[in-house]
């Protein structure tokens, strides 16, 4: 288990140049954006635009504050996104452009190199204790809410607003929200 406070993050220019992107973790550590496996970040949108082109990206695209964006993708009808709507993916090496719906947002963005891995997006609510197994090469638990108790055999922590923890391997864990917790949970599994 690795925590990373939300502190630890490390904000950076968009690959586009048009807003700030904050890293929470990439792999291989130190990668750029041309060659990373996979990232997880968040990003501040406050205007309408084009995304910027990842080749041989997988990205799914979850709001995480504000009222929403609709995104349009390859050409097809715009899908709008909120911060109730589960992840939406698609690839990072199509046109994609955003509209916001209602001022700007937030969003979490998930980026998997399709030939090395690939991962499941999920926002989970809870308001109670509730048992999570993961059984990913790789887990990583992203909460949106203060003050977040994870338990394994090992070990206890809380989790604050943004904060993350890495784990690697299957681990069994408890989930110990103090009220209406948000969070995320993002499981990535190497491609054989």
């Amino acid at each position: 288990m690795r925590l990373l406070l939300a502190t630890m993050h490390r904000r950076m220019p968009w690959k586009n140049g048009g807003g700030e992107t904050t890293e929470i973790i990439v792999s291989p550590e130190h990668a750029g954006l041309e060659d990373f496996d996979w990232r997880i970040s968040m990003a501040k949108v406050g205007t309408d635009g084009p995304f910027s082109a990842f080749a041989g990206i997988d990205r799914p695209l979850s709001v995480i504050e504000g009222e929403g964006i609709a995104l349009s993708v390859a050409g097809e009808p715009e899908i709008v996104l909120t911060t109730q709507s589960q992840p939406f993916g698609f690839p990072g090496d199509v046109a994609a452009s955003a509209r916001l719906i209602a001022g700007s947002i937030t969003d979490l963005n998930v980026m998997t190199r399709r030939t090395a891995w690939r991962h499941e997006t999920k926002r989970l609510r809870l308001s109670e204790r509730q048992a999570l197994r993961c059984a990913a090469d790789v887990t990583v638990i992203l909460s949106r809410s203060h003050d977040l108790g994870l338990v394994t055999e090992a070990r206890h922590c809380k989790l604050g607003i943004d904060d993350a923890m890495v784990l690697e391997g299957p681990v069994n864990l408890e989930l110990e929200p103090e009220g209406e917790t948000t969070l995320f949970v993002v499981e990535l599994e190497r491609v054989v």
